[in-house]
C-alpha cells in the first residue's frame, strides 16, 4: 500500500513537516515523487519510519539514527529485537517504580512496612540498566561476564547508607584530585590520597578490587571520551593526570 505525506503523517502520528525534514536530512526518502510533486511512501518506507520512531523513543539523536539505518548491514529484524529488549527493560524498571510508589503509599497509611532499601529499589535498577546500556558490552569484553554480574549484584543490594557514603567519597575524591592536579605531582601525597579515596569508592560498587583492575580503569578513563568529559570537567587534562596517579599509586602499594 502507498501513502502520501498527509496520509502517512496521520497514520504514524508524525507531522508532515517532520516527514519533509527527514527527507531533506537524508533519513527517510519517499519511494517516488509524482509529476504533481506529491511524495509517495511504500511499505519499505513505512517500516523504516517505524524503526526511526523506535530509535527516537529510545533517545537516539537523528544523526546517530541515520548512521544506523543507512548502514549496509542494517537489519530490521535485529533492530526490532534490540528495541524489544530495551523496551522490556524499561517496562521492568517502570514496574519497579510503580511497586515502589504503591508500597510507599501503603506505608504512609500504615498499611505496610517499608525499609530504607526498598525505597530506592526502582532507582537502583534504573542505574544498573543505564550502566549496562552505556558500558556493558565494553566492560564484559574487558573484565568478563562474572565480574560485571557480581558488580551489578553488589549495586542492586546497596543500602541507602552505602550510597550516601559513596557519594561523600566521590565528592572528596574529586576535590582531592583537583588539588593534586593543581600541584602537578601525580606521585605526591595529594595524588596518593586521591587514589585511596578512589579505591574506597570503587570497593563500594565493585567487589574483588585488584591493582590490575584499578590500572585498567585509569587507562579506560583516559581512552574513552565519555570518561574524559566526566573528569576533565574538573580541569582540562585531569583525566590523564588521574591515570598517571593511579599508575604511580599501584606501583608503590
Amino acid at each position: 500500500m502507498e501513502y502520501t505525506v498527509a496520509k502517512l503523517a496521520k497514520m504514524s502520528g508524525v507531522s508532515t513537516r517532520t516527514l519533509r525534514y527527514y527527507d531533506a536530512f537524508g533519513l527517510l526518502y519517499p519511494a517516488r515523487v509524482t509529476l504533481a510533486g506529491y511524495r509517495i511512501y511504500g511499505e519499505k518506507e513505512v517500516d523504516l519510519l517505524q524503526a526511526i520512531l523506535f530509535y527516537r523513543e529510545l533517545g537516539f539523536a537523528l544523526a546517530d539514527i541515520k548512521a544506523i539505518v543507512t548502514d549496509p548491514n542494517f537489519s530490521r529484524e535485529t533492530a526490532l529485537l534490540e528495541h524489544l529488549s530495551e523496551l522490556r527493560q524499561r517496562r521492568e524498571r517502570l514496574d519497579e517504580l510503580i511497586y515502589n510508589v504503591e508500597v510507599s503509599l501503603a506505608a504512609t497509611k500504615g498499611d505496610a512496612a517499608m525499609n530504607d532499601n526498598e525505597k530506592f529499589r526502582g532507582f537502583v535498577k534504573g542505574l544498573i540498566d543505564e550502566n549496562e546500556q552505556k558500558y556493558g558490552a565494553e566492560a564484559r569484553e574487558k573484565y568478563g561476564d562474572d565480574a560485571v554480574n557480581k558488580s551489578n549484584a553488589k549495586l542492586a543490594g546497596i543500602t541507602q547508607q552505602e550510597y550516601e557514603h559513596s557519594e561523600k567519597l566521590r565528592q572528596e575524591f574529586e576535590q582531592t584530585l583537583l588539588q593534586a592536579f593543581n600541584s602537578g605531582d601525580p606521585a605526591g601525597e595529594l595524588a596518593k590520597r586521591a587514589c585511596e579515596l578512589h579505591k574506597q569508592w570503587l570497593c563500594v560498587y565493585y567487589p574483588g578490587y585488584s591493582a590490575e583492575y584499578h590500572m585498567a580503569l585509569g587507562e579506560m578513563y583516559a581512552a574513552d571520551e565519555r570518561f574524559r568529559a566526566n573528569y576533565d570537567k574538573l580541569a582540562p587534562g585531569c583525566t590523564e593526570f588521574l591515570r598517571d596517579t593511579i599508575n604511580a599509586y599501584v606501583q608503590i602499594n
